[in-house]
């Protein structure tokens, strides 16, 4: 008995030391945070005060909104939701070869494993507006610029998660194939995409959905679609306009969403 409770007494001392790290580990993320938003000046009320006229102003020329032009629109979002799709596929091309190198399990050797990995931080790094920039640069105006900057940025996103994805695998089934005398490309084929197929899908689905976003803020540097416009309404002084091309933005994604939940449902 006096075992036992010995024990005992040992199991509620780690459990209150348990306690005691995560306590201290919220207290410091708290404290980052409290320090992030006074660097970033978000504690000084008068800065808040400060801007509230511009802000009423801004909004009083926002109300009602101009839907006058919607038909000018159409276009423009048609190019917007291709940039999202084309964007996507292409990302899932380039993603998938290269998350089978970035994840240990399917690596064909550490070094290449680490090359991969450093390639998608690479790409992670640069945002897609930054890409897009570079790509209306280089390829001119148009949606091509935006599918390439969508695709690159997202493969560094993706790969990232199919990676982790195929890292947590079941390996008995590689084991097996493996065995058998399967190639590699034969146990990638039957042994481990099989069980991350509908992992990867989700994946996929919610990076299309991010795309649409996305394809609008690029169509502001140049990569067309229904940002081209929005940024025309903001250098006319259009904030009526502004407002209203907002409105048919929020619209768009709300119904991708939906559409995408839609698909994530019919793929489980």
């Amino acid at each position: 008995m006096r075992t036992t409770s010995a024990q005992q007494q040992l199991i509620l001392q780690q459990a209150a030391r348990d306690r005691a790290g995560v306590a201290r580990l919220v207290a410091g993320i708290v404290a980052v945070c409290l320090a992030a938003l006074a660097i970033a000046g978000f504690f000084d009320a008068q800065r808040f005060i400060d801007g509230m006229p511009a802000i009423a102003q801004l909004a009083s020329e926002m109300v009602p909104p101009d839907f006058g032009r919607w038909r000018a629109w159409l276009r423009p979002l048609l190019d917007t939701l291709a940039m999202s799709i084309a964007g996507t596929a292409l990302a899932v091309l380039l993603s998938l070869p290269l998350a089978l190198l970035a994840a240990p399990n399917t690596a064909p050797a550490s070094m290449i494993y680490r090359i991969a990995r450093t390639v998608l931080a690479a790409l992670r790094s640069v945002p897609e507006i930054i890409f897009g920039v570079l790509l209306v640069a280089a390829v001119g105006f148009g949606a091509l610029p935006g599918v390439l900057a969508l695709a690159l940025h997202s493969t560094g996103m993706m790969a990232k998660f199919y990676a982790e994805a195929i890292e947590h695998v079941d390996p008995r089934p590689l084991e097996a194939a493996v065995a058998a005398g399967a190639s590699r490309l034969q146990v990638v084929i039957h042994a481990v995409l099989p069980q991350v197929l509908p992992q990867l899908a989700d994946i996929t689905i919610y990076r299309w959905e991010y795309h649409f976003r996305a394809s609008a803020v690029l169509g502001i540097v140049g990569a067309g679609g229904i940002g081209f416009e929005l940024m025309a309404a903001l250098r006319l002084i259009r904030y009526d306009q502004v407002a209203a091309i907002l409105i048919t933005i929020l619209a768009c994604v709300v119904i991708v969403d939906a559409l995408g939940a839609w698909l994530r449902r019919r793929l489980k």
